[in-house]
């Protein structure tokens, strides 16, 4: 058991290259466009999945924020395809990295911001000092506002990649003993086996729900500014 638990989250290489871009882009080819005139079964059951999506997060939306309903959808399918290929064995999640859910966090986030106060100027700037403030807390209430504004993508990254790397330790930590347990007593790596696999049921609900908590919030910080 001197394995690195973190081994697992070390970004791959091949030749001494980083191939974490070829593995980001991976999820997009498993889902194709269809050019024929009558879709499969496989293309019926994606459209008919992203205009459940488009849906459920364009419901609460204006005209304005409609707009921004491609990338909505591509976003949760994104994070949601690449959650459940990291589940598979001897493979790479590229959420459980901090920096590449900021990449993804920060620039939505801003896009959002910035909306909110290009259309949306008074309103945006009501949000910083809610209506009957004391005029003794107001300073403190603008900070605070503030820090809670600029906090907003790093609680979305951080809860994505805590999430995410928190199922992959606990999994790899329970598959390691149950590899040890095999030799020392078979009832109880039995035991330990049937845990993992329900873990692992569990993961792939985490995983799809994450990327359902990561997009609703945004689709909710657009809201909040369009």
């Amino acid at each position: 058991m001197n394995e690195n638990l973190f081994a697992s989250f070390i970004t791959p290489t091949m030749m001494g290259l980083p191939i974490v871009v070829a593995i980001i882009m991976f999820p997009s080819i498993l889902f194709p466009s269809s050019k024929r005139l009558i879709n499969n079964r496989l293309h019926s059951f994606q459209h008919w999945l992203i205009k459940l999506i488009i849906k459920q997060m364009m419901l609460i939306h204006t005209p304005k924020g409609r707009t921004w309903a491609l990338m909505i959808v591509s976003l949760i399918m994104f994070i949601g395809s690449t959650n459940l290929l990291g589940l598979l064995p001897h493979t790479f999640t590229p959420t459980t990295q901090l920096s590449m859910n900021l990449s993804m966090a920060i620039p939505l986030w801003a896009g959002a911001v910035i909306t909110g106060f290009r259309y949306k100027l008074k309103s945006s700037l009501a949000h910083f000092l809610p209506q009957g403030t004391p005029i003794s807390l107001i300073p403190m209430l603008i900070i605070i506002e503030t820090i809670s504004l600029f906090i907003q993508p790093m609680a979305l990254a951080v809860r994505l990649t805590a999430n995410i790397t928190a199922g992959h330790l606990l999994m790899h930590l329970i598959g390691g003993a149950t590899l040890v347990l095999m030799n020392i007593s078979p009832p109880t790596a039995t035991i330990t086996f049937i845990i993992l696999l329900l873990l692992t049921v569990l993961e792939f609900a985490v995983a799809l729900i994450q990327a359902y908590v990561f997009t609703l919030l945004v689709s909710l910080y657009l809201h909040d500014n369009t």
